[in-house]
């Protein structure tokens, strides 16, 4: 079960059973695993544009070629990796935004959270 002791606790209060406290954890666990597959399946394509901000570039839009997106689940946290064409970077959590656009929570070195799309106008 992913839920931390106080909130175990908190639920059990507002009259939730052990039971259903871990079938609520079950759930999340399901939705963050489809989550990742969404992630994926989203970033398996050869080029996708970002709102990141990176060295060297006048802002605004990026666009990237990407070779792979390795997620990995665990309850509620997702983690992975991000590889484009010349870096890669590690994933600590994803969203799906709507069809259109993604976002991920980049580590070292972006330490932020970045929007892709497909197509630069979704941005």
């Amino acid at each position: 079960m992913h839920f931390d002791q106080r909130t175990q606790q908190a639920l059990r209060d507002v009259g939730l059973s052990r039971e259903e406290i871990r079938d609520a954890s079950d759930l999340v666990a399901d939705a963050v695993d489809r989550d990742a597959d969404r992630l994926e399946a989203f970033l398996a394509c050869d080029v996708v544009y970002s709102d990141m901000e990176m060295a060297h570039s006048g802002g605004g839009i990026n666009e990237h070629a990407v070779e792979y997106l390795d997620l990995f689940t665990h309850g509620s946290d997702l983690r992975g990796y991000l590889r484009f064409e010349t870096w890669g970077v590690p994933v600590e959590g994803g969203r799906i935004l709507s069809d259109d656009v993604v976002e991920l929570t980049l580590g070292p070195t972006v330490h932020g959270r970045v929007r892709f799309a497909r197509d630069e106008d979704a941005l």
